[in-house]
């Protein structure tokens, strides 16, 4: 027969225990299992890194009823805008210039024959760059690329700032994941009265890049990229 005395400590010992582990929660514990005295904590690390690539599309556009002309307007256009590129400082190897295409409204199986202007064209040029400052500057003053009469359509927008050099944060993301998980394991431990023991597993978890407003995307229109890891890792306790 069990002494009275007996299951009272035993009861006593699960409340603590209990206890120590729902406060431990509240700073980063993931699982604590005390049938094979082990503890599973998640390492949290995030760094905001300036993006080190940036594309920009200028799009522009003409109508007209004449092929010829529409034509002839958008490759002056084009080259209104590689010399406005030129002028910004970029050189030829950071500008991509695509091929113009004009169409003929009246040519296509729904056209009705009642457009406005027969024949509708656009062109596009791109900038790639790791120069993302300049990219930046550049796309804030197009200003007299329109007034020389320059039709920018939507499709411009602004550039979107990219970030190539992933693999040389990358590991010092993850060691500080790893350090601030043994940090909060190390702190689990000497609460429950325990030593934090060898790594038994270890999961990397997958790094995430988002832009300044949040979502979840590495290519947008902020230069500054937030990167974030969240790591798990399994101690033994002793």
């Amino acid at each position: 027969m069990t002494h009275p005395l007996t299951r009272l400590l035993a009861a006593a010992l699960v409340g603590v225990g209990v206890a120590v582990a729902g406060l431990a929660v509240s700073q980063g514990l993931e699982r604590f299992r005390l049938a094979d005295r082990t503890v599973t904590v998640k390492g949290l690390a995030e760094k905001d890194v300036e993006s080190d690539f940036a594309v920009w599309t200028l799009s522009f556009r003409r109508g007209g009823n004449a092929f010829g002309d529409v034509q002839k307007a958008l490759a002056s256009d084009r080259d209104a805008v590689v010399a406005f590129l030129h002028k910004r400082g970029f050189k030829d190897d950071e500008i991509e210039v695509r091929p113009l295409a004009v169409q003929d409204l009246f040519a296509r199986e729904y056209g009705s024959g009642q457009q406005a202007l027969r024949y509708q064209g656009n062109g596009q040029v791109m900038v790639k760059s790791a120069r993302v400052a300049e990219v930046q500057g550049a796309a804030l003053a197009v200003d007299p690329l329109i007034q020389s009469g320059v039709q920018l359509s939507g499709d411009s927008g602004g550039p979107s700032f990219q970030l190539r050099g992933f693999n040389d944060v990358k590991a010092p993301l993850l060691s500080e994941a790893t350090r601030n998980a043994r940090e909060q394991a190390q702190k689990f431990a000497a609460e429950a009265g325990a030593t934090l023991g060898p790594l038994k597993i270890a999961n990397q978890g997958v790094i995430s890049i988002s832009g300044a407003d949040g979502l979840d995307h590495d290519s947008d229109g902020s230069r500054m990229k937030r990167l974030r890891v969240v790591s798990t890792f399994v101690y033994e306790l002793r």
